[in-house]
């Protein structure tokens, strides 16, 4: 499929290639199943150790080796294949679920089995966002990334109600055992529906890669015997010693993330308001926002304006945020939520320049080092705004954090404006 800047391209022509049906299918089960399982075990734990502590550790025990995955197995997924390497990981979560659904570990236990599968996590996960510009070409690919987030937060929303009908119909094991039958049901997903590839080592690098990552690139017999931690490690560094890529990925890391130290602050906001107060009603916003701000970005703004509209949707994330220092209400807060995170369609107007910018031969990796990045710098912003409110009050935090974004947002200017485009060849 190929498309112009003329016009967007609609959702009908994004689900009409069925490979893309194919792997929103396998991906939305598996959302929902990582949710339900995620809900599942941390009931569980708390159930048997009545531990808070170890309950919290279980609902984000997968976060932290995802992001050591990350940084030491992203070669993996250019040297095999991703079909190979989605179904294998599927089958893997499955083993590990039937195992904490048999009961026959101990609480701690558990926790490390979980921790030991999140480890290959940003694998599958880089294997799954480098096959999307394959199936999809020009601005099908960003709708289609687009489609791909809604869905995710659509599926964890579907994957919290389920779960907690599941939990109170047949219990934490019970849920667990669902939880393995959606593993399987999107290991057949993929395997039956995704086409055959070979490993991306091994094709040529684009000709806009710089020496250093091309080097790194390349497809010598010494590079794909050597080890995988190794080959992560020297691949990582060329990708960020390049001035084009690295610049794109602080981009797409900071602004955004620095959003989320302000929600990671509004369960304690929340309680402030008083008794009647929710903090899921301001996630549910903050959830809302993204999901629509994609929806309309992706699907109704033509390709070129929605680049060029890129450093403007950015600064909508912090801006907003500003407001909190006057501690509003329940509602006004979430409505301020909700705008503030549909600046997350930011990340739209980057998606092809990030595609452009990386070696087709490692696009799994550099899929793989943004989603890595994209989780640790959350995980500081939000955990760096949990120990900002023991010394100011949440709704200043929430000041804080959106301008922190606004901050990063102008110091990023120049990189998230789209360069101007190539002037025409006159004719003669």
């Amino acid at each position: 499929m190929t498309v112009t800047d003329s016009r967007p391209v609609t959702f009908r022509d994004v689900f009409a290639v069925a490979e893309f049906r194919v792997l929103f299918g396998s991906y939305s089960v598996f959302m929902i199943g990582e949710t339900v399982k995620m809900l599942a075990l941390s009931v569980l734990v708390y159930e048997r150790t009545g531990s808070g502590l170890l309950a919290a550790l279980a609902y984000v025990t997968g976060f932290l080796p995802h992001a050591v995955g990350g940084v030491f197995l992203l070669a993996l997924a250019d040297r095999w294949p991703a079909r190979g390497l989605i179904v294998g990981y599927d089958l893997f979560r499955l083993a590990a679920v039937a195992v904490l659904a048999l009961g026959v570990l101990s609480p701690v236990a558990m926790l490390g089995l979980v921790a030991v599968v999140g480890l290959f996590a940003p694998v599958s996960s880089a294997a799954r966002s480098a096959l999307l510009p394959e199936m999809l070409h020009g601005d099908a690919y960003v709708l289609g990334r687009s489609v791909l987030t809604v869905a995710a937060g659509g599926t964890q929303v579907a994957g919290f109600a389920l779960g907690g009908l599941l939990l109170g119909l047949v219990g934490p094991y019970g849920a667990l055992w669902l939880t393995a039958a959606t593993c399987l049901l999107s290991a057949l997903l993929a395997r039956v529906g995704l086409a055959g590839r070979a490993p991306r080592v091994g094709v040529a690098a684009g000709s806009s890669v710089t020496g250093s990552v091309a080097a790194a690139s390349s497809v010598t017999g010494s590079a794909i015997s050597g080890n995988a931690v190794g080959e992560t490690w020297r691949v990582n560094r060329a990708l960020l010693a390049d001035r084009r890529i690295r610049g794109l990925l602080l981009a797409q890391w900071i602004p955004g993330s620095l959003l989320v130290g302000a929600e990671g602050v509004a369960v304690p906001y929340a309680a402030g308001l008083g008794a009647e107060a929710s903090a899921g009603v301001l996630l549910m916003a903050a959830a809302f926002g993204m999901l629509i701000g994609d929806l309309l970005v992706g699907r109704f703004v033509a390709p070129a304006r929605r680049e060029a509209l890129t450093p403007w949707l950015a600064l909508l994330l912090g801006a907003p945020m500003l407001a909190f220092v006057a501690r509003p209400g329940l509602w006004s807060a979430a409505a301020l939520f909700t705008v503030a995170t549909a600046g997350f369609a930011y990340q739209l107007g980057l998606a092809r320049r990030f595609l452009d910018a990386v070696p087709e031969s490692r696009r799994g990796q550099a899929f793989g080092l943004l989603g890595t990045g994209l989780m640790a710098v959350q995980g500081l912003a939000a955990a760096a705004g949990g120990a900002l409110t023991e010394l100011v009050a949440p709704g200043t935090v929430m000041a804080l954090a959106g301008m922190a974004s606004l901050a990063a947002t102008v110091a990023l200017w120049r990189i998230l404006t789209p360069p101007p485009p190539p002037p025409s060849p006159e004719r003669g």
